[in-house]
């Protein structure tokens, strides 16, 4: 082969390599950044030894839901096809075989399951169960109205409660209530958006749809909301784990304006259907959720603590 043949080939392996990165769907990893949420909170995110530990566990998660999201497009190709977003999906556009999208997931699971278990059984046990979960979720729980929010939002408890096994720290009940909350009201506003985004076609792409009302999911979306801001200025307040100054409840004015942000999208600008890329197009959101982060963090580790 001669050089120019050389430069020739690079970029068309790398045009032929680009559908099975984007068939992983790698802006769904955004998601498992949740992971490192024990880290922070724990007073241990100095800590090289666990950072690095709870980075491999965030590795896993990656893969996992790889994994799974991958299985999941697989099963639903046909249904994508009508979607006016998803029907450019790697596997639904038949830029990726179905067999070599088989082979992946297997790969990508068993691999992350054999870190997992290096990292420590009980994380793989969690890692499992979150595959297991979203398993049953591509399969048969994503047809029942409400149970298929419940089903991802469980999804995100998974994901906190692995970066707590990492470290052998207590998962706080406040991590709990906060990331089910927080995904609920995510997680319905995603509904509503595929709801107004299909119309009269959302029945044909996913069943359970025709069970929803843009009506009835604002109902659920203002319940969620309300309950999210409510738990954590609960948390802010009586967290045993964070200085007693509550300092912390300086954080909840960044809450408030991302929810609110969040509604803002999803009501004037037709959009949540994609949360995760909200997150990073959206300056103002972004903006939020960076505020947050960095006032969090020089609370809990400044010299007041």
């Amino acid at each position: 082969m001669t050089i120019d043949q050389d430069h020739a080939f690079a970029p068309t392996a790398a045009r032929s390599a680009t559908p099975y990165i984007l068939a992983m769907r790698p802006k769904q990893w955004m998601k498992n950044v949740l992971v490192f949420a024990a880290l922070v909170f724990s007073a241990n995110l100095f800590d090289l030894g666990l950072i690095l530990e709870v980075s491999l566990a965030f590795v896993c998660f990656c893969m996992a839901s790889s994994a799974v999201y991958l299985l999941n497009d697989l099963r639903d190709r046909e249904e994508d096809r009508h979607h006016p977003v998803k029907q450019f999906r790697p596997i639904a556009a038949g830029q990726v075989a179905p067999e070599h999208a088989m082979v992946m997931s297997a790969v990508l699971a068993l691999v992350a399951l054999g870190a997992g278990l290096y990292i420590a059984p009980a994380f793989a046990g969690v890692l499992a169960g979150y595959m297991l979960l979203n398993i049953s979720y591509s399969m048969y729980l994503k047809h029942f109205v409400i149970v298929d929010v419940f089903s991802i939002s469980t999804g995100f408890v998974l994901r906190a409660a692995g970066g707590a096994v990492v470290l052998g720290v207590p998962i706080s009940p406040w991590l709990y209530v906060c990331t089910i909350v927080l995904s609920l009201f995510i997680g319905f506003g995603k509904r509503r958006s595929e709801l107004v985004l299909l119309e009269d076609d959302a029945g044909s792409h996913r069943k359970n749809l025709d069970e929803y009302s843009a009506p009835l999911l604002d109902q659920y979306i203002v319940v969620t909301a309300g309950a999210t801001v409510m738990a954590y200025s609960l948390y802010t307040v009586v967290a045993p784990n964070l200085p007693s100054n509550h300092l912390m409840m300086a954080t909840i004015p960044f809450v408030l304006y991302g929810i609110f942000r969040y509604l803002f999208l999803v009501h004037q600008r037709q959009e949540g259907g994609a949360p995760e890329q909200l997150i990073l197009t959206d300056r103002p959101l972004l903006g939020s959720v960076f505020l947050w982060g960095m006032t969090s963090i020089v609370i809990l580790y400044g010299p007041w603590t």
